[in-house]
C-alpha cells in the first residue's frame, strides 16, 4: 500500500483539492488505477458560457454585519471535563429547532447546545451497534432528521432531534481522507449530498439523499480545467508520497447545489458558475468585481517555508518533487472556498490582504453583504443555517470552540 503523508505528521499539508487521491484511493489501494488524477470529467465549461449574461456585482457591498450569538467552549481551565470541553470537533450543524449539534470525533458522540450556550443532551458512543460510532466525520440536517457520517463503519446514521436512533444507510467501505471532502453537504431543507465511490470502476460522485433515506441527484466529481498552472507539488520518497499546495496558485472549487446543480469556480477568477449535466449546461454566472492583490517576496518565502523545511530533512534527500521549485503566481487568488447553504444562499470566503471576507449572495446571485471573516480552523468546514454561520476555532490551548454568528443584511428601509 502506498504510504500516505499527512501534514500534522510529516510537516506536509494534505493537498485540499486533490485529497481524494491520497484519501479514498490510498484506502482502496487495490483499485488505485481508478484514482488517476485525470480520470474525472474536466470542467472546461468555464470557457463556454457566451449565451449567459452574468449576474455582475460591482462596487461596494450593501451594508451588513455578522452579529455574535454564542461561543460554546471552555471559558477557563476549571471547565475541564465539562460538556463544553471537546476532544476534537469535526463538524457542527444548526438544527431546525435552533439548537447546535456538535460532532466530537474523539469522544464518538454528538453534543447538543442551545443558542444560549446551555448543554441540552449528549448521544452516541463508541462501538459498532445501532447508535454507536466507529468514526464521526460529519453532521447534516435533512428534514426532521440529523444525519451522521461514520466512514469507519461505512454508514450514514439517522437520528431524531432528541438523539433517538432511527436507522442507517450503508455507504462505501474504506472511504477515508480529507474531511473537507469526505463529508455531508447539506444544500436544502430536505436535501444533502455525500462524497462516495460507485460502480466497479469506483467513480467519484456526490450522491444525494433526503430524510426518507432515498438517494436523489448524482453529480460526478469534476477534476477541473485541463489547462492552467499547477496548484500542487507532488513528492515521492522511499515508497511514500506527499503533497503540498503551491501558495496562491489557482484552485478548482466545487460544491453540490439543490436540484442537481453544481456551483464551481476557479479561485483566481471571481466568477461562480451554476451548472447542470456535469458542467455542460451553464445556468448562471455570478460575477464580482474586486481589485487584484499582489504579494511580497517575504510572503512568498513564508508561504513556502513548510515545503522547504520538509525537503531539507536528512531523510528527504532523495525525494523527487514535481515541480521541484514552486512556480510563483503573479497575484493572489480571490476565492478561498465556497459553500451553498440549505436556505439557498451562496457563501464565498474571499482572500484579502487586510483580512478575509465572507460575501453572501442570494439564490439569484445578488450580493447581500460582505463581512469580515471570523477566525476559524481551516481544516473543518463551517456550517450554515438561515442567516447563521457556525465556525470552529481553536484557542491558545488548542481547545475547540464553536462560534455562532447571525448575518444581518441591510433592510430596504435602512
Amino acid at each position: 500500500m502506498t504510504k500516505r503523508t499527512r501534514g500534522t505528521d510529516e510537516g506536509a499539508r494534505l493537498l485540499r483539492r486533490n485529497a481524494i487521491r491520497i484519501g479514498a484511493c490510498a484506502a482502496l489501494a487495490a483499485f488505485a488505477s481508478a484514482c488517476a488524477v485525470d480520470d474525472a470529467p474536466r470542467a472546461d465549461f468555464v470557457t463556454a458560457w457566451d449565451d449567459v449574461v452574468p449576474v455582475t456585482n460591482a462596487g461596494p457591498a450593501p451594508p451588513s454585519r455578522l452579529d455574535p450569538v454564542v461561543s460554546i467552549g471552555p471559558k477557563t481551565l476549571t471547565d475541564t471535563g465539562s460538556p463544553e470541553e471537546f476532544g476534537g470537533v469535526t463538524s457542527v450543524a444548526l438544527g431546525p429547532n435552533g439548537n447546535v449539534y456538535v460532532a466530537d470525533a474523539r469522544n464518538r458522540e454528538v453534543r447538543v447546545f442551545g443558542l444560549d450556550g446551555s448543554h441540552l443532551r449528549t448521544f452516541g458512543r463508541e462501538g459498532e451497534g445501532p447508535g454507536e460510532f466507529g468514526s464521526l466525520y460529519s453532521l447534516a440536517w435533512v428534514g426532521d432528521r440529523l444525519l451522521t457520517l461514520d466512514p469507519g463503519q461505512a454508514r450514514i446514521g439517522q437520528w431524531s432531534a432528541e438523539g433517538q436512533w432511527l436507522g442507517q444507510q450503508n455507504t462505501m467501505t474504506g472511504l477515508t481522507g480529507n474531511q473537507r471532502l469526505v463529508r455531508l453537504f447539506p444544500v436544502g431543507p430536505d436535501e444533502a449530498f455525500f462524497f462516495t465511490l460507485v460502480g466497479s470502476d469506483y467513480q467519484r460522485v456526490y450522491l444525494g439523499l433526503n430524510s426518507r433515506g432515498e438517494t436523489g441527484d448524482t453529480l460526478t466529481w469534476l477534476q477541473g480545467p485541463s489547462s492552467g498552472p499547477r496548484s500542487f507539488i507532488e513528492c515521492r520518497y522511499d515508497g511514500g508520497i506527499a503533497f503540498f499546495d503551491i501558495p496562491f496558485a489557482p484552485q478548482f472549487l466545487q460544491h453540490p447545489g439543490p436540484g442537481g446543480v453544481r456551483y464551481s469556480a476557479l479561485s483566481s477568477d471571481y466568477r461562480i458558475f451554476v451548472t447542470r449535466n456535469e458542467g455542460s449546461e451553464v445556468l448562471k454566472v455570478i460575477a464580482r468585481s474586486l481589485p487584484a492583490e499582489s504579494f511580497t517576496g517575504d510572503e512568498w518565502r513564508a508561504a513556502n517555508q513548510e515545503y522547504y523545511d520538509w525537503l531539507d530533512r536528512p531523510d528527504r534527500s532523495g525525494a523527487s518533487c514535481d515541480p521541484r521549485t514552486p512556480p510563483r503566481p503573479d497575484r493572489k487568488p480571490f476565492i478561498v472556498d465556497l459553500f451553498v447553504a440549505p436556505d439557498g444562499k451562496l457563501w464565498v470566503e474571499v482572500l484579502r490582504t487586510a483580512g478575509n471576507l465572507w460575501e453572501i449572495f442570494d439564490a439569484d446571485g445578488k450580493l447581500l453583504g460582505s463581512v469580515p471573516a471570523p477566525p476559524r480552523r481551516d481544516d473543518v468546514v463551517p456550517a450554515f443555517g438561515p442567516d447563521y454561520l457556525l465556525t470552529i476555532r481553536a484557542d491558545s490551548l488548542d481547545l475547540d470552540h464553536i462560534d455562532v454568528w447571525r448575518f444581518a443584511p441591510s433592510s430596504p428601509e435602512s
